[in-house]
């Protein structure tokens, strides 16, 4: 990475970077190690994609040039990649919308991406950037079923996990990660009530079921392909569960 440049316009990243194949799935490195092991809550993605991924390594790239350590470089590089972009800006607003900033001493949780960075550490359910047939892995096949990404969940997860306070909260973005986040609870690693489910994934592609959650859209409006009892009866649970703490 020290001597190489990378650019957000990349499409791929280079084959050197691969880190194991099965069939159509690939996992690639990028620098997604560092842990902040006194983090009070932990937002969950499901993998990195290509564009994090290209964020995370051009950080590092320019870290190493300086002669940052390699913790230093690890740590800025994540934190410059982690839900970057319009994902990072909709992630602010659900997680303000159900009031969690008071449970945090914080005002809005932007703050978690600047002066509050402490209080959070941001992962993935699946470490390093997966993709399938050269796309960005979006939760088929099963991260549970498939032996070989269950296998990345156990490598890297589930040690990750167990070095949190059992008090640390942890949100899963979508059904998927939920489901990792289940195995980690199933085998002893976290437990239930740590999980706290239900937000609508903050990528810009869940506009309309974000809309719906943060009460900007009525129900009468939604399309065929958005369900408004799902939604409600999530985001009831997670109030919930919210308030209780």
């Amino acid at each position: 990475m020290k001597n190489h440049s990378f650019s957000s316009v990349q499409q791929a990243l280079e084959e050197e970077l691969v880190i194991e194949q099965s069939g159509e799935l690939s996992v690639y490195y990028a620098p997604f190690e560092y842990i902040n092991k006194e983090a009070k809550i932990i937002i969950c993605g499901i993998t990195p994609g290509i564009q994090q991924a290209i964020l995370a390594l051009e950080e590092a790239s320019k870290q190493l040039a300086q002669g940052c350590s390699i913790e230093a470089t690890k740590k800025a590089a994540k934190n410059t990649a982690s839900f970057a972009g319009p994902m990072r800006k909709n992630l602010i607003r659900l997680l303000d919308y159900i009031g969690l900033p008071p449970k945090l001493g914080i005002t809005s949780c932007s703050e978690l991406f600047e002066a509050k960075a402490h209080l959070v550490h941001y992962t993935s359910a699946l470490r390093y950037p997966v993709f399938k047939s050269g796309k960005n892995y979006s939760g088929t096949p099963s991260m549970i079923s498939n032996l070989f990404l269950r296998k990345q969940l156990e490598q890297y997860l589930l040690p990750e996990l167990a070095q949190f306070s059992p008090s640390t909260l942890i949100i899963p973005l979508g059904p998927k990660v939920e489901e990792a986040l289940r195995y980690a609870a199933r085998v002893g690693v976290i437990n239930e009530n740590q999980i706290l489910a239900g937000l609508p994934h903050p990528s810009g592609a869940n506009a309309e079921r974000i809309s719906y959650f943060l009460g900007q859209k009525p129900a009468d409006k939604l399309s065929i392909k958005t369900d408004p009892v799902v939604i409600d009866a999530a985001k009831q649970k997670l109030t919930a569960q919210i308030t209780s703490i």
